[in-house]
């Protein structure tokens, strides 16, 4: 199989060259070329499977330049039982007979569903490197609203070839993945606050990616960028996989006939994560309405009602920060397929986004929109009642995204009158958010992170990870502070250009 841009439908290169090439030079984001089928039948045998068995049937229709041996290598070395805690890799939780079934994402080794694709993801740009024999070492370029960018410092720490790079917004994280990220170990990682929100040092990141002059000076020292955020496929095309697993365990547990329609609710700032769940549908997974959470900064949602994309508005840090996105970079994929691969058209939009902060797509694309997503949001009030609310009734506590997504899932239900067996998608530990969290559960809290984590366990006696403590007492190795407009040239200085 090969892959084209999104602004242009006639390149074409293959799997192992969009991973280590991220993003295509004119900007677009690489797709395939056709999505391969899953029939029900091949549903049924995967519900047999254990879940490295399944993401290496489902990866391999996706990254054909791959071979057997080599997609097993990657496969077994990111999804271990060390690594996640059990050989399920995911856990479904239902709550109550007629609630939605939690799909939980986050028991990797730093809390976060960014496990499920980051793990596996320096394993896939390694291989691919050594399959379209290139030697050139590979910087990781990445812009973090909080989760991205300790899943990808853990996965590609002292990975040999590699650099890894992290640039966060100062004051949109919440403290406990600031401590993840400034205390990362590895002897190839840097990590650099920005000052601003994600969306700016998103926007920096995308300029640097396609800067010619910046690439030259690289390629004359044998680096070359690549990235670990979303809009590389590597990224993407792991989270496929865990919606056809979690088909798959509805099946396999008897909560679902085969071709059952199953909806689904995602929490999501970036879009990534639900057109993940949009790709499995259009293989055939039996997907009915994706429902896309959004929190105060509800863009998305807006953008679904409407079929206008407008930034131009207040930007909210919210208690579900890993959310607070206002340039979703995704949502241009799921754009290229609703408009027939239009490479034209896209560009056009994204060329409006850039220079007047909106576009508007037209009635027919919209209608496609509504036909498979429902957008909703829940406030920062709203969200910290329903963790109170979920953790009363069904003594499940969740985290402030995971809320989000079981807010909006409680309106659509109420809303529709929808009663469709849902997977509400939940993204993070909520001993990541320990702040948040026990003000749901009217606890004040302390300053101390460690304490907080503490008087969370005493009320919840859920588990605190392992992983989470050892970092309270770990050296802090980045504190540089800079602007948006010195990322560039930091680049530069960590890479000593």
């Amino acid at each position: 199989m090969e892959y084209k841009s999104t602004r242009n439908s006639g390149l074409r290169v293959s799997a192992a060259q969009a991973i280590t090439q991220g993003i295509s030079a004119e900007g677009g984001l690489f797709v395939p070329e056709s999505l391969p089928r899953l029939e029900l039948e091949d549903l049924e045998c995967l519900a047999g499977k254990s879940y490295n068995e399944r993401a290496i049937e489902v990866l391999s229709l996706f990254l054909t330049d791959f071979s057997d041996e080599q997609l097993c290598h990657c496969v077994n070395l990111a999804y271990t039982e060390e690594k996640f805690g059990d050989e399920e890799i995911t856990r479904l939780v239902q709550l109550g007979e007629n609630g939605p079934a939690v799909l939980e994402l986050w028991h990797g080794p730093t809390c976060a569903f960014k496990d499920m694709a980051l793990q596996l993801l320096p394993h896939l740009l390694t291989t691919s490197a050594r399959i379209i024999r290139s030697d050139s070492e590979r910087v990781i370029l990445v812009a973090t609203s909080g989760d991205t960018g300790k899943a990808a410092l853990e996965g590609f720490r002292d990975v040999p070839g590699t650099r890894m790079m992290v640039f966060y917004p100062a004051d949109g994280v919440s403290p406990t993945q600031k401590r993840q990220m400034v205390t990362q170990e590895g002897e190839n990682v840097s990590v650099c606050a920005v000052e601003g929100n994600f969306d700016d040092a998103q926007t920096a990141v995308k300029s640097i990616f396609t800067d010619p002059v910046l690439r030259e000076r690289m390629a004359e020292k044998g680096l070359q960028f690549s990235s670990a955020n979303s809009i590389n496929w590597g990224r993407l095309v792991p989270q496929i996989v865990y919606y056809v697993s979690a088909y798959c365990d509805l099946l396999a547990d008897g909560k679902i006939k085969l071709g059952d329609p199953v909806n689904v609710c995602v929490p999501t700032g970036n879009f990534g994560n639900i057109l993940a769940a949009y790709y499995a549908k259009k293989m055939g997974v039996p997907f009915g309405k994706l429902i896309c959470a959004s929190n105060k900064n509800r863009i998305l949602t807006d953008f679904i009602r409407t079929g206008i994309y407008d930034c131009n508005r207040d930007f909210y840090a919210t208690n579900s920060p890993s959310m607070d996105i206002l340039v979703s970079s995704n949502l241009e994929r799921l754009l290229y397929d609703l408009c027939g691969e239009e490479d034209l058209q896209v560009t056009s939009w994204y060329r409006d986004l850039k220079e007047t902060g909106r576009f508007e797509i037209p009635l027919a694309v919209r209608e496609k929109l509504m036909s498979e997503f429902w957008g909703g949001s829940c406030g920062e009030a709203e969200t910290l009642s329903v963790i109170q609310r979920i953790f009363s009734e069904y003594s499940y506590l969740s985290d402030t995204h995971t809320a989000v997504a079981l807010g909006v899932y409680e309106n659509y239900r109420e809303e529709t009158g929808d009663q469709t067996l849902t997977l509400v998608v939940s993204t993070a530990n909520p001993y990541k958010f320990t702040g948040s969290v026990l003000s749901s559960l009217g606890e004040p809290g302390t300053e101390d992170e460690a304490e907080q984590m503490a008087l969370l366990h005493r009320i919840s006696e859920l588990e605190i990870p392992a992983s989470l403590l050892e970092i309270q007492d770990k050296p802090v190795r980045f504190n540089r502070l800079i602007s948006r407009e010195e990322m560039k040239e930091e680049v530069g200085r960590m890479l000593g250009l």
